[in-house]
């Protein structure tokens, strides 16, 4: 009998090792569609997939592939797909499809990319995830760049008024309904196209957050920045597995990794924006004219951003969510991140 024992707990113990061999060989494999130079790359989703290693003692490793899968509009479906065990991308990018989390996007959202990232974070978790506009993928979390800000060449911003007729690239659909509102004329084109389109005269500006003036190149062919209190828009982002892949991990190493996830990895990305955005400002410093929005420049804003209000308000009402109360508790959120 003791024999047996002995064979019996040997037999345990291989099965074990044999496991934890396999666990160590998981390799997931995260797709993505920016440079290695931007910062969702190398300030948030790099320094994450050195904590998942960490965090799992080298169980699961992240490999980041060098070129992409699809194109931008695409992430979110390799994600679902398996096409990609993990991808990042932009909600907009697939209009209509996360029309909720347009609550994240609205004029006058946070001062800070780490409270707007933190507060959308709680609110989908609280709000917004039952409603499974995610369906079919894992979310990892959620993040917002910091407040995004209208930046134009060789033109007054201030009143805003002065602006009419002015040709404005666009930053997707929640910027191009009260532009036009403000009866300035809206330009949809990749931000990439800034440059080129800036340069040769064909836009008199374009929206964009801070940091990404230097990035792509336009800050000496810009001349001021209309800034307004929370941002004059802000874009969503998030961060997906293949839940075929999130389900073959073990329960241990699911949870190592939902803890570097979630909250936490929407205030690193929150806090690697705003340190671009600080050190874009310090590159702007002596070639942009920064103009903070007066107030009759804010109730502008407001009155043109009303039907995109009420466009964000109708996606909740839809679901049987009140947008009004939900939005109440954003702001909440917000400010009580701003205040730590």
């Amino acid at each position: 009998m003791k024999a047996i024992g002995k064979i019996v707990i040997s037999a345990i113990a291989a099965m074990s090792m044999s496991g934890a061999a396999l666990a160590q060989e998981v390799t997931l494999r995260l797709a993505g569609f920016l440079p290695p130079s931007h910062a969702i790359v190398k300030d948030m989703v790099v320094p994450w997939a050195a904590e998942v290693e960490r965090v799992t003692d080298g169980r699961v490793r992240i490999q980041l592939l060098d070129a992409p899968l699809g194109p931008p509009p695409l992430q979110i479906d390799l994600a679902a797909s398996g096409a990609a065990d993990i991808t990042y991308g932009v909600n907009d990018y697939t209009s209509g499809r996360f029309a909720l989390h347009g609550i994240a996007q609205l004029p006058f959202y946070a001062d800070t990319a780490e409270a707007g990232s933190v507060a959308y974070w709680r609110i989908f978790e609280k709000h917004l995830a039952a409603a499974e506009e995610f369906k079919g993928v894992k979310v990892l979390s959620l993040f917002t760049h910091g407040p995004g800000a209208l930046f134009v060449r060789d033109r007054a911003v201030s009143p805003v008024s002065e602006l009419a007729g002015a040709k404005i690239r666009v930053a997707g659909p929640m910027t191009n309904g009260f532009t036009a509102d403000l009866n300035m004329t809206p330009v949809q084109a990749p931000a990439p196209q800034s440059y080129e389109l800036l340069s040769g005269g064909i836009i008199d500006g374009t929206y964009f957050p801070v940091e990404a003036v230097p990035f792509f190149k336009i800050d000496d062919e810009v001349t001021a920045a209309l800034t307004v209190p929370g941002g004059a828009f802000n874009i969503a982002f998030f961060l997906a597995m293949n839940p075929r892949s999130f389900d073959r991990l073990s329960p241990e190493d699911q949870a190592a990794i939902m803890e570097v996830s979630g909250e936490a990895f929407a205030r690193r990305a929150g806090q690697a924006w705003d340190r671009s955005d600080e050190a874009a400002m310090q590159v702007m410093r002596d070639k942009v004219e920064f103009v903070a929005a007066s107030l009759e420049d804010v109730s502008e804003i407001e009155r043109a951003a009303m039907p995109l209000i009420a466009e964000v308000r109708a996606a909740f009402e839809r679901k049987g969510l009140d947008f009004d109360a939900i939005r109440k508790d954003l702001t909440a959120e917000v400010k009580a991140v701003q205040g730590q």
